[in-house]
């Protein structure tokens, strides 16, 4: 009878340990799953500010706020104002910008700078290699074909001369070429 008083409370810390060691998507189904707030959702509002004029009617509620403007509205200001040419804005800036601007020479903007920068930058990257690309690879990139071992094929040709053979008999001594880098050796 003690025994079967036992076996309840034993499958209930079975089940407990097999929920705990489940995977994070289970956990989550079952709602044991720590749910962070996503980072990208959050909008940022407009400062609340009186008015100048304190005879103004309240909004209607839910109506959006009139400081705020949406998203794609904003976007799409950014992007137009990116893409002008000019690059002194009219009624964006305060009189001190627009003398700084001025001063910095941003109002004579040369319009084809694009076309000069990429052209520059396709230059640049058919030149060569880099400085990084020195250090990462830097041994020299090796010949097609085999290298042949000048000391041992002097030595070959003068053990057939001394034998009287023929300076073609014999294979001819190459270098072997390892594989890896120089600190394969040390951990091998």
């Amino acid at each position: 009878m003690r025994l079967a008083g036992k076996i309840p409370a034993f499958l209930g810390m079975l089940a407990v340990a097999g929920v705990a060691g489940c995977g994070e998507e289970m956990r989550q189904s079952i709602g044991l799953g720590n749910e962070p707030p996503d980072e990208f959702a959050v909008v940022t509002r407009a400062p609340l500010a009186l008015p100048p004029d304190y005879n103004l009617r309240p909004p209607a509620p839910g109506a959006r706020r009139p400081q705020e403007a949406e998203i794609r509205d904003e976007v799409r200001q950014t992007l137009v104002r990116s893409a002008s040419t000019s690059a002194v804005p009219a009624g964006d800036t305060s009189p001190g910008e627009s003398a700084l601007l001025r001063r910095a020479g941003a109002g004579e903007a040369d319009p084809g700078i694009r076309g000069k920068v990429n052209a520059e930058t396709a230059a640049l990257a058919e030149s060569g290699t880099g400085f990084v690309d020195k250090i990462v690879f830097w041994r020299t990139p090796e010949r097609p074909g085999e290298v042949v071992d000048a000391r041992k094929e002097a030595q070959r040709l003068q053990t057939n001369q001394a034998l009287g053979k023929p300076p073609s008999a014999g294979s001819t001594p190459t270098i072997e070429r390892r594989e890896g880098g120089f600190l394969k050796g040390i951990f091998n």
